[in-house]
């Protein structure tokens, strides 16, 4: 019906989506943990854990939308945890550790979803018509 182009992804594929968004909102509290916790390393501990996730969704799901899901996964976390409750606490502080985890993450995230290179499907090395 629609020529091929775009087709509904299988439920087994939604299931792996779904974990890889999971596994995003765990690495988006860990990383919003530890960032703070251990200052230099724990910063560049969370944006690796949240690089690595994304690439590797990228890598196992064979498309950009498994680099996505665990980004938006991630971004979920770290606006539920950014706002304010009643109390007056949240979790980050007003440092540059925490800005650069916010904006730092959300461009590895992109990055990772937006230029990583989507395995080619199995067929012949060579270009077509050769």
């Amino acid at each position: 019906m629609n020529g091929g182009l775009m087709t509904f992804p299988t439920p087994v594929r939604l299931a792996g989506y779904l974990g890889l968004a999971v596994l995003g909102f765990l690495a988006g509290t860990a990383g919003a943990l530890v960032q703070g916790g251990w200052f230099p390393g724990g910063l560049l501990l969370a944006l690796l854990g949240i690089a690595g996730l994304c690439w590797g969704g990228v890598t196992l799901m064979r498309s950009r939308a498994g680099g996505a899901a665990p980004g938006a996964g991630w971004l979920a976390s770290v606006l539920v945890l950014a706002a304010s409750r009643p109390e007056g606490d949240f979790l980050f502080g007003a440092g540059i550790g925490s800005y650069v985890f916010l904006l730092g993450g959300m461009v590895v995230a992109v990055i990772c979803a937006t230029v990583a290179k989507v395995p080619q499907p199995d067929g012949a090395t060579a270009r077509l018509g050769k």
